[in-house]
């Protein structure tokens, strides 16, 4: 007796239903991806205004892969950071250390800043150690020092381009580089703090301009 053969589709109906299923992560799930989802609403909405339940609508990932993945809320916030620190460097970093005039140099750096500040597809963000981390290093002292420890690294930055520009004569003998590093400083977090009250770029550039005139114009 000759055994009749199944249909195609019926054989391939079978293999299908034999072969094991295979378990793909959503995007969401590398995370890369997901700290970078978590940045984004820290940055947004603050710490204690974060809830769990946010980051688990916000990455993709329910809260038991977050803790795998992050630890807790206050563990994901400080790598958040950690996460927007680095980025924030990776774009400063090759202009503060290229050679050009001091002015071109200052105008780029808050050029790069209102990039980073004005981002966000509902609203300008603005920085996160002024808008959020300041706030959590009240009572945070790992927060508190992450925060200090970057205050003090731009305020160290912005004294040697003073310091190289003095060394060529683009500022007066009598020039402070750490004080101007302070003003200069000073700057970047006001400007931080208007951008996220939705000040125009317009009117966060003459405000940058006015105080890059008074830095390189200092007169002894």
């Amino acid at each position: 007796m000759v055994q009749k053969s199944k249909p195609p589709a019926a054989a391939n109906e079978s293999e299908r239903r034999a072969e094991p299923k295979r378990r793909g992560r959503p995007r969401a799930y590398e995370p890369d991806v997901a700290l970078g989802k978590a940045l984004d609403l820290f940055r947004r909405q603050g710490f204690a205004a974060t809830s769990l339940d946010d980051l688990s609508e916000a990455t993709g990932m329910n809260r038991p892969s977050l803790y795998g993945a992050f630890g807790d809320k206050r563990e994901l916030y400080i790598k958040s950071y950690q996460r927007y620190r680095e980025d924030a460097r990776a774009r400063m970093v090759d202009i503060f250390r290229q050679e050009m005039p001091v002015r071109q140099r200052l105008e780029r750096i808050y050029a790069a800043a209102l990039d980073i500040y004005l981002s966000g597809e509902t609203g300008p963000r603005g920085c996160f150690t002024v808008v959020t981390a300041a706030s959590e290093a009240v009572g945070d002292p790992e927060i508190r020092a992450m925060v200090l420890e970057g205050l003090a690294d731009l305020d160290k930055a912005f004294a040697s381009c003073f310091r190289r520009a003095k060394e060529k004569g683009e500022l007066p003998e009598s020039a402070d580089p750490a004080a101007l590093a302070q003003l200069a400083s000073a700057t970047v977090h006001t400007i931080a703090i208007r951008s996220r009250a939705r000040v125009s770029r317009k009117d966060l550039e003459a405000i940058v301009k006015g105080a890059i005139d008074v830095m390189v114009g200092v007169k002894g």
